[in-house]
């Protein structure tokens, strides 16, 4: 599953691969570059034995995708299942896309889309979601471009662990 790419005009190599294990210093600091592009970092509160057992543990909750480029990780997507019951297909959700600033508009993100697309098909999903902050024109436009469609009438839903336990208490 490792994939070649050239890079801008330098025609520098650059290979996209699943994520292993010895990736993941380099990929937590990936992730944490994220968070701050995402202007998140205050929230952030990922550690690395979590990541790795929810990657690589007997139950992965997270699959990954790496951008390794002489020996140096310089772009990730990290994706997990889904499912549609409108569609009764099954789904794969984008958690996350980056690429190291130093490395965008040379067709990275596009190749790893595309790399996802082509996972989401022989998984025979029906469909390949993710989120992107309103303030990210730059990235709307570069979604939109290669064929997705911004849900102008949705928004995110989102319970904290704490807000989980109070609303498990009525239940239990």
């Amino acid at each position: 599953m490792l994939h070649t790419v050239s890079l801008g005009a330098d025609n520098l190599e650059a290979q996209i691969r699943p994520v292993v294990p010895d990736d993941l210093p380099e990929l937590f600091q990936l992730i944490q570059s994220k968070a701050k592009f995402d202007r998140q970092l205050h929230q952030f509160s990922s550690d690395p034995d979590t990541l790795s057992q929810h990657l690589f543990g007997s139950r992965p909750y997270l699959e990954g995708l790496v951008v390794e480029q002489a020996g140096q990780l310089i772009g990730f997507a990290s994706f997990s299942p889904n499912y549609s019951t409108f569609l009764t297909q099954p789904g794969i959700y984008l958690e996350d896309l980056f690429v190291l600033p130093e490395y965008r508009t040379q067709g990275i993100g596009k190749t790893l889309l595309a790399k996802l697309a082509q996972i989401a098909l022989d998984r025979h999903c029906g469909r390949l979601e993710w989120l992107v902050a309103t303030w990210n024109e730059r990235a709307i436009a570069f979604y939109q471009h290669i064929g997705a469609t911004i849900l102008p009438d949705w928004r995110i839903c989102r319970m904290t662990r704490e807000a989980i336990a109070n609303l498990a208490q009525i239940y239990s």
